[in-house]
């Protein structure tokens, strides 16, 4: 029997996102098998090997290895203590660049996962937020239009959905190689 998952305020289902998925393996840092391991990315001088979601959540795995799970903070206005818990003590995700951590309110966003042009729909707030930082690309309104019906969930180009945690405003951004 596995453990229930820990909690993360900033990346509330991170099986539902990929990020932690059922195994057997032990963490290498903790040496425990507990049913489940992480699969985003690690940022750190070596190899630590499969983390847990456990030792990512008391930050044993970033104090271990030197590590961080998040590329990026995105945003001015975060606190101290947000930067750590989004960089050290919460699942990051995998993206097609480095992942960009959303920040609103003065807080970071909780990340919900990869969304294509169907999961933004639902989310207009999200999609409006999307197309204002494409405009800065410099593309026409045409060329933007083309390229939020080409989001694709599980390719490529996608976005990367998030939700304000004071608000409930939904963000995005999206990627591409």
């Amino acid at each position: 029997m596995t453990e229930p998952l820990p909690e993360f305020p900033y990346h509330p289902d991170p099986l539902a996102t990929g990020s932690v998925v059922v195994s057997d393996a032990a963490c290498a840092c903790c040496g425990r098998a507990r049913g489940y391991v992480y699969t985003g990315p690690v940022y750190a001088a070596g190899e630590p090997g499969r983390l847990c979601p456990w030792c990512i959540a008391d930050g044993s795995a970033a104090r271990r290895y030197e590590a961080h799970f998040t590329a990026d903070v995105a945003g001015d206005e975060v606190a101290r203590d947000v930067l750590v818990a989004i960089a050290e003590r919460t699942p990051g995700f995998t993206a097609w660049q480095d992942g960009q951590w959303l920040v609103h309110c003065g807080d970071a966003a909780a990340f919900l996962g990869r969304a294509g042009a169907c999961e933004l729909a639902r989310h207009p707030d999200a999609l409006q937020s999307l197309r204002q930082d494409i405009r800065s690309w410099g593309w026409p309104d045409a060329q933007i239009d083309d390229f939020l019906a080409s989001l694709d969930s599980d390719g490529q180009p996608t976005a990367y959905l998030f939700r304000c945690r004071t608000c409930a405003t939904h963000l995005a951004y999206a990627d591409f190689m």
